[in-house]
C-alpha cells in the first residue's frame, strides 16, 4: 500500500509543478464546451420520423400524423398520434384533461361538419414531434372554450403538457 501511495503522491506533485489551477480550469472548460456541441453534429435522423398511416376507414380519410388531417382544423400542439397515442387517445403515462376547447371540422368523405373536442394529454414533458398550429375558428382569449392558445391541463394530476388529441363528439346539426 505504501508503494501505491508514494507513486500517487509523486504523480500528483509532478502535475501540480507543471500546471497551474487556471490552466487546468481553462482546459476543463474547453473540454466541457466542446462536449456540449456534440449533439449539434449532423446525424441521419430518418428513423425518428413517423411513417405515414391511415385510419383504414373510408369515412375517416387522411393521415392522423399529418397536420392536414381533417380533424385537426383547430388544433394547436403536438399530435398524440406521433407521440405514442392516437388521434383519440393519449400516450401511455399521460392523462387526458377533462377541460377542452372545441372546433367544427369538415370531413371531405361524407361532406359533413363534425364537432371536435381537443383534449390535451398531460403528465409527461412535451413530446416535441409533429407540431401543428391550425387556427381555423380560433376565438380571442375572452372566449376560452374556443381558444387553442391556453394550457388546458387543468383538472389533472399534473399541469405538464405532452400532446393533443382530436376526439369526435358529435355531428353538426343541419
Amino acid at each position: 500500500m505504501k508503494f501505491i501511495d508514494k507513486i500517487s503522491e509523486q504523480a500528483s506533485r509532478g502535475i501540480a509543478r507543471r500546471t497551474s489551477r487556471r490552466s487546468f480550469l481553462s482546459k476543463l472548460g474547453a473540454a466541457l464546451v466542446g462536449a456540449s456541441t456534440l449533439p449539434l453534429l449532423p446525424i441521419a435522423r430518418a428513423a425518428d420520423g413517423v411513417a405515414p398511416q391511415s385510419t383504414g376507414d373510408p369515412q375517416d380519410p387522411g393521415d392522423p400524423t399529418q397536420c392536414d388531417y381533417w380533424r385537426y382544423c383547430a388544433i394547436d400542439g403536438f399530435l398524440c398520434s406521433c407521440c405514442g397515442g392516437t388521434a383519440n387517445s393519449c400516450p401511455t403515462g399521460t392523462e387526458m384533461s377533462p377541460v377542452t376547447w372545441i372546433g367544427t371540422c369538415f370531413n371531405p368523405a361524407d361532406e359533413r361538419h363534425y364537432v371536435i373536442s381537443y383534449n390535451d394529454c398531460c403528465g409527461k414533458s412535451s413530446c416535441g414531434r409533429c407540431l401543428c398550429n391550425r387556427n381555423e375558428g380560433d376565438r380571442p382569449a375572452y372566449r376560452p372554450q374556443s381558444n387553442n392558445d391556453l394550457n388546458w391541463c387543468l383538472g389533472t394530476k399534473s399541469s405538464i403538457y405532452n400532446c393533443s388529441t382530436a376526439v369526435i363528439i358529435g355531428v353538426q346539426s343541419e
